[in-house]
């Protein structure tokens, strides 16, 4: 008896991701659910500098900027609730100091335009179509920062919009790295603020236009983490207990699907080995001066000395 559906998913043999690749992660906070996996395991990556960007728009500025090595001044900040802001930017890179956000602002811009020009492959998540243009500039902004509703309009993004913005960030990229492979996704997180009908809109007009642009002989490629979400883990045991984002265990399941189609299978005994070690470097024992404690540690002082050897990219 056949109790759940599956997607299906396609093994990548000719650009999958190894140790030897460098892989920027952009996009809505499931990218960082990715993201920190990768991390776990010691792959090279880099996660949303600017923090979370929600919609297509805000990573195709974000992107631009970067590229263009946009200087960051005081007029691209403001004043609110007593910590400074920037609209192209997460709130988590706010400060109580202007000038510590733009020093953090522009480090954020030469470390991603040095990482754009060196990945192999950058992995891009939305979030949603819906976005607020801030009436006094026209200009559609990354995170209102809790500045009053009055102030935005707030419209959601057509299909040709997104699929131009994400035709742009491709354009974008390849001028300075011709060679890089894209996968775009769409987070399985649900923005309920939107409200139930509108949210469905959203992810409809995201991955529609996703679609518009996926090629896999471009190296550009989608990944259903979405589709995973709603078809094969179809129950609320699998949501947050806020109902909107992946539990762990969601979580963990489409990294499972991700490995096992994005990840090189060259990769897998090395994963196993930092999966030991990370495990191990958690140990708390009962004894830290005794003899068998001393023992474990210089066991794993070893294998990490082993595994670097061989991986001298992978730091502890």
């Amino acid at each position: 008896m056949k109790l759940q559906t599956h997607i299906p998913l396609s093994k990548e043999t000719r650009h999958p991701i190894d140790y030897d690749s460098k892989t920027l992660l952009l996009g809505s906070c499931f990218s960082e659910n990715i993201g920190n996996k990768l991390e776990y395991f010691k792959f090279q990556s880099t996660q949303n500098p600017f923090g979370i960007l929600f919609h297509p728009k805000a990573i195709e500025t974000f992107i631009e900027n970067a590229i263009n090595l946009k200087e960051y001044d005081e007029n691209d900040v403001f004043y609110l609730n007593e910590r400074y802001h920037c609209f192209d930017s997460h709130s988590k890179l706010s400060t109580a100091s202007k000038e510590e956000l733009l020093i953090n602002l522009n480090a954020a811009v030469q470390q991603i335009h040095k990482r754009l020009t060196e990945s192999t492959h950058i992995i891009i998540t939305l979030g949603t179509a819906w976005a607020y243009r801030l009436i006094e500039s026209d200009t559609i902004v990354a995170n209102c920062h809790k500045v009053p509703q009055k102030k935005f309009l707030k419209e959601l993004l057509s299909v040709d919009e997104i699929a131009e913005s994400l035709e742009a960030i491709v354009s974008l990229v390849r001028s300075i790295n011709p060679d890089v492979n894209f996968m775009f996704t769409v987070s399985p997180v649900r923005h309920l603020k939107d409200g139930f009908v509108q949210n469905q809109q959203s992810k409809a007009h995201l991955i529609s236009a996703i679609h518009h642009v996926v090629e896999p002989r471009k190296r550009i490629f989608y990944f259903p983490s979405y589709e995973i979400m709603m078809d094969e883990l179809r129950d609320y045991r699998f949501y947050a207990e806020d109902m909107i984002h992946p539990s762990k265990t969601a979580i963990d399941y489409i990294w499972s699907k991700f490995t096992e189609s994005w990840v090189s299978e060259s990769a897998f005994k090395t994963m196993k080995e930092v999966a030991s070690i990370q495990k191990r470097m958690l140990h708390k024992p009962f004894n830290a001066t005794s003899e068998e404690h001393q023992q474990f540690l210089e066991k794993l002082s070893n294998d990490v000395s082993a595994l670097q050897k061989s991986n001298p990219n992978i730091i502890f």
